[in-house]
């Protein structure tokens, strides 16, 4: 058998036909012929075909089972499959084109005719496996450049806020635990089952990108803020919404940005209402923003700054169980302290406690 060859598997219950089949094609393909469907879909099991010539009318099992069983399974679903049969009537093709043949061609057969529409086939998915491959390549080189744009991003904003060193990080490890618990625990499967979990992490990191605009001498302040720095810095909400909102319109990717747009406006929101930018209440702030809340929360406790020592994990934990119903979602504030423990490795990781 030529390794240079394209596969063939040529299935049909006449051996004449077999035999006429195999001689047409021999020359250009290598050529495995079986006389059953059964026999066709225990070879795929450890062979696949560039081709399967399938006919229509066998005992047993007919193409028609036999394409949908190949159909059926990962491994078999994307060989292409001609029907070759007797068989010449309009609605014999359609069913066949419409169970995933990509042609249909009708027996007694011209040998060259054959063999031109098998490369005519065969040089179409050759050209559109090589299209994927190049949009594949492409899409890759999008999401790298991506990437690296919001890296970039979120580099500049820890580096003026160089006092919340590790916070996006530490807050997105957080968040992860909480989905994965979430999700095990079928809360709110409805709306989290239509997320992308890589996606909705990724998006969390832009959540302080509006301290960009934001005063280095208030971002940087060693000491604690006043009343008028703290209205100040709360505005960072409202401006990463809106930085948020500008990338929107010229962007294609809606998806990432409506979670992250949600996370930088709703992050300081309250379950009473006494949250900021817009004092959202219960189920009117978005999952997304009750679930940060309870992650930047815990961060902020367990980190250390110039004018206050990191709390321990123990402590942060029994802080944040008393908002409750106040501060946060209490079926989420119940499922924080169901997986609290997982916090740990991430809070020791800033502040050594």
């Amino acid at each position: 058998m030529s390794m240079d060859k394209r596969s063939i598997f040529l299935v049909d219950d006449d051996a004449t036909n077999l035999i006429v089949g195999r001689n047409a094609l021999a020359e250009q393909y290598n050529v495995l012929t079986f006389n059953s469907g059964a026999r066709l879909l225990k070879a795929l099991d450890t062979n696949i075909p560039d081709l399967i010539l399938l006919d229509v009318a066998m005992p047993e099992m007919n193409g028609y089972e036999v394409i949908k069983a190949i159909k059926e399974k990962n491994e078999t679903k994307n060989i292409p499959v001609i029907f070759l049969t007797a068989k010449n009537d309009g609605e014999s093709e359609l069913k066949g084109l419409s169970l995933g043949a990509i042609d249909y061609i009708t027996k007694p057969f011209s040998a060259p005719l054959l063999c031109k529409r098998i490369e005519v086939h065969l040089e179409l998915i050759r050209f559109n496996n090589s299209l994927k491959e190049m949009v594949e390549a492409k899409t890759k080189s999008v999401i790298k450049l991506q990437n690296a744009i919001l890296k970039t991003m979120i580099e500049l904003v820890e580096k003026r806020d160089y006092a919340t060193g590790g916070h996006i990080e530490r807050t997105t490890h957080y968040l992860g635990i909480l989905l994965d618990a979430m999700i095990e625990r079928n809360l709110h499967v409805e709306e989290v089952s239509s997320w992308d979990k890589d996606l909705v992490l990724y998006s969390a990191q832009l959540h302080d990108i509006g301290k960009i605009a934001i005063k280095d001498s208030i971002l940087q302040k060693p000491d604690k803020l006043t009343a008028e720095e703290f209205e100040e810095i709360k505005k960072h909400t409202v401006v990463g919404e809106q930085v948020i909102e500008g990338l929107k319109k010229n962007s294609e990717e809606q998806a990432f940005l409506v979670h992250a747009g949600i996370f930088a406006a709703t992050h300081h929101e309250k379950w009473n209402g006494s949250g900021y930018p817009r004092g959202l209440k219960g189920e009117e702030i978005p999952l997304q923003g009750r679930l940060l809340a309870i992650a930047d929360v815990y961060d902020a406790l367990t980190s250390s700054r110039s004018y206050k020592k990191a709390f321990t994990h123990e402590q942060a934990v029994n802080i944040i169980a008393e908002g409750r119903g106040t501060h946060f979602d209490p079926v989420l504030l119940d499922l924080f302290l169901e997986v609290s423990d997982k916090f740990v490795k991430g809070a020791k990781d800033d502040s050594g406690i």
